[in-house]
This record gives structure tokens, sequence and C-alpha cells, in this order.
């Protein structure tokens, strides 16, 4: 059952975070995604899977606007976060983003040191003023992202001085420096080696306590083990969403079923 997904009844306890209403996005003519309807629940981990090309990490990039910044792209439909349509003509992207941080595939620190990349957006958003205020909240942010004690004495030097998991965890500090309510990530361990990758699962297990997370991955052993929601793609629609138990375990839907075990993707 493609785009009015059926969820079963334990989902209505949750509150939703994240309510999105028949979502359609177009890439010049290419429709990329049909018809969207999902909602996604508060301090909860939500994977999306499906194979390269299904319209995944678009999704993602439409729930803080970075796909504005294409200039082909057009899209239709409502992605509502506290009862406000983040897509309102009212609504400032940058005000968004501030809501909903995102994190990358490749760590992308600033050519900053490693204070700096935590504290240059609080600054500028006016959240901090410079001094203690603002030392205290880089140390919280690099605590949160279970950092502190592999930097607290070499803050001065540069980000990109950090070894590829460590860059990611700085990158996830200076995204909950802003102190969003949503972190949105896009294959945040697939650039990163077996032990980096078990640090960052840790450190989204912990952050959901306090942020609603949203993650792409091609690995489904990870939505396994961090999700409590996943979501299917194929081909631009949502194919099938539910508790992560029930889509590896008993899924609705024969095409998910073929995907998760691997009978193509």
């Amino acid at each position: 059952m493609v785009g009015n997904i059926k969820m079963n009844k334990e989902n209505k306890k949750n509150e939703i975070k994240v309510n999105v209403k028949a979502l359609n996005l177009w890439y010049g003519d290419n429709h990329a995604l049909h018809n969207i309807d999902v909602d996604i629940y508060k301090n909860k981990i939500t994977a999306l899977i499906g194979p390269s090309g299904c319209g995944k990490s678009t999704f993602l990039r439409c729930l803080n606007r970075m796909n504005d910044l294409i200039s082909i792209v057009k899209s239709d439909g409502e992605v509502i976060i506290d009862k406000k349509n983040i897509y309102d003509k009212d609504v400032d992207e940058v005000s968004v983003r501030k809501k909903i941080g995102m994190v990358f595939q490749q760590p992308n620190p600033f050519p900053k040191s490693i204070y700096e990349n935590v504290a240059y957006a609080p600054l500028k958003h006016g959240i901090v003023k410079k001094g203690k205020e603002c030392d205290e909240l880089v140390e919280s942010s690099l605590k949160k992202s279970g950092l502190w004690e592999e930097v607290k004495d070499k803050l001065g030097e540069p980000g990109t001085s950090l070894s590829g998991g460590q860059q990611q965890r700085l990158c996830i500090a200076r995204t909950i420096a802003v102190k969003p309510e949503v972190i949105l990530m896009d294959e945040p361990t697939s650039a990163l080696d077996p032990i980096s990758t078990e640090k960052i699962e840790a450190l989204m297990l912990e952050l959901k306590q306090d942020y609603t997370i949203i993650t792409v991955t091609h690995n489904m052993q990870q939505a396994a083990r961090v999700a409590d929601y996943t979501a299917f793609f194929h081909l631009g629609k949502l194919i099938e969403y539910d508790e992560t138990e029930t889509i590896f375990v008993n899924p609705n839907n024969k095409k998910t079923e073929d995907y998760i075990t691997g009978r193509f993707g």
C-alpha cells in the first residue's frame, strides 16, 4: 500500500514530530518522489532504506529544505513540524536548518580549530556570547558527541587534524551546538571504519533521548541495530513504514521482503 502507509496501533502512542503529507518532488522532468505520506516520531530513530536512487536521500533533504539549493528542483506537499509547514512562504529556510540539523556522509569540518567548528554557528546566530557561555556550550556539545575527552587538550588544533571517526563526531557536535530538535543523518558511517561506526551508532542511541533522528543507511544491519522505525523506499515511492522489527521480521509488502533478503538492491 503505497502513499498512505498503514501503521499498527502501537505507533499511535508516540508523539509525532514530523508529519509529511502528499510530498512530491521533481528534478526537472524526473518525478523523483511520489506522494509521500509519513509520520515521524519524536525521540525515536527512523531509518530510511532502499536501493541506490530510490529517493531516500532526496526525501531526507526535503525535511530541512536542502533541495531548495538545487535550481531545477520543484516540489509540492507539506512537511509539518510542530504544526507549521516548513514550505510555507513565511518560513525562512535558515531557521528551518537551525531547527533541523544535518550530518553528511563524508565528515566535513570547517577549516577552523576544533573549538571554532563548534562555536561558529551558535555565535553567528546569537545563541551564545563569546567567553564563558560559549566555552560551556562547546564543552557540552563535545561531551554529547562523545569527543570531549579526546580533544579537550587540543581545542585550538584544526578540526581536519582529527581521524575520520573523530571528524564525524565533531560534525555531530557542531550540529547539536545550535540546539536543533531534529537531526538528519545521510549515511553518517559509510566512510568510517568498523570501530568508528560502532561509536557513532552508540552515540545515536544516546542522542535520541534529546533529539528526533532520521538516518539514511545502505547498511541494513545498522538499521536493525539502531532504528526504532524503518521506511523502505523504492523508485521514489514509500513502499512500507513500520517498527523496525516488523520490517525485518514480518514485512507486509513482498517488495520489502525481497529487498531485505537481498533479492534485489
